[in-house]
């Protein structure tokens, strides 16, 4: 069973993260060969003032 784990910061609308999910199963079903139904897909979502890049938090850009 193949999973794919996508790592984002919150703020995407129900509707996004359903075309998300849609499109990135059918990519693993077209070029794994598997049903998709076999195909996990989960959204980590962290805040932004738990996250950062260059050491500045994503709150305080």
């Amino acid at each position: 069973m193949p999973e794919v784990y996508i790592h984002a910061i919150e703020g995407r609308t129900l509707d996004q993260k359903r075309a998300l999910v849609k499109d990135i199963t059918e990519a693993v079903v077209r070029n794994f060969d598997v049903a998709a139904d076999r195909v996990l897909v989960q959204i980590i979502e962290s805040s932004k003032e738990n996250k950062a890049k260059g050491g500045v938090l994503f709150s305080d850009r």
